[in-house]
């Protein structure tokens, strides 16, 4: 995992998150349901199994929100990874471009210097 990317890190961790997250609301929702099961009366279980229902979509959105935060991360820092490798490789490159101008000019005044001699 050290050589990993770190966006490929960030969306495991939400996977693991969204995961457990799901299943702590599952284990909730089985504990409303089983309540609603033992009630006695009509609107007391029917507040159990809308809580049930609620605590459901609940966690549903909260994991789509997490997930849509990890993706945003993961995405933001993969493209500042590839902008600043951009950036070192446009960095290199320009010395040796300067180099080459520097060159250039060296190299016409020796032509010059041979076309007077002559």
């Amino acid at each position: 995992m050290a050589d990993a990317d770190l966006d490929v890190v960030i969306r495991q961790l939400a996977r693991q998150l969204h995961t457990g997250l799901m299943a702590r609301a599952k284990e909730r929702r089985d504990k409303f349901a089983a309540l609603a099961a033992k009630a006695k009366g009509k609107d007391v279980r029917d507040r159990y199994k809308e809580m049930a229902k609620t605590t459901m979509e609940q966690a549903t959105a909260a994991a789509r929100r997490l997930q849509m935060s990890a993706d945003n991360v993961a995405d933001s820092y993969a493209r500042s990874m590839r902008l600043a490798a951009a950036e070192a490789a446009a960095a290199t490159q320009k010395p040796e471009k300067k180099q080459s101008v520097k060159e250039k000019p060296a190299k016409a005044a020796k032509a010059k210097k041979k076309k007077k001699a002559k």
